[in-house]
């Protein structure tokens, strides 16, 4: 990317609004975008790898508390490096423990559906209306 990217574009690119872009700004998420002659923000490539960046977290679930954390340790630069793989090791962590919790949630209900089509199978079936408990 050469050239920088309106708003509206980064919103378009990201899936993000216009508004949470303003507000990922305000809230230290990301840093101050530079303003064409015209006073608009300008986002560069750097910019959009952040959010990229930001993005990804969010998709973890990471908190926004914990990913403002993040973020001021980036600002201040690589002597942060380490609480920074530290924070990600942790959130990672949780993210695997979740990911496990979610797994066996779908083997029961893997399990359930097929409970349900064997029911379905045999003629056995209960009625739809039927008030039976699982």
């Amino acid at each position: 990317m050469d050239t920088f990217l309106s708003i509206d574009e980064v919103a378009r690119r990201t899936g993000l609004s216009a508004h949470t872009l303003r507000y990922y700004e305000r809230i230290g998420l990301i840093g101050p975008v530079a303003r064409g002659s015209d006073g608009r923000r300008r986002y560069s490539a750097a910019d959009l790898a952040w959010i990229g960046f930001l993005l990804r977290l969010r998709g973890t679930r990471m908190p926004v508390a914990s990913m403002q954390a993040f973020a001021r340790l980036r600002v201040a630069g690589d002597q942060t490096a380490g609480e920074r793989r530290q924070m990600l090791e942790k959130h990672l962590a949780t993210v695997v423990a979740e990911i496990a919790t979610l797994q066996q949630s779908a083997a029961a209900l893997a399990d359930k559906i097929a409970h349900y089509r064997r029911l379905e199978d045999t003629g056995a079936a209960p009625q739809p209306t039927s008030r039976r408990k699982e």
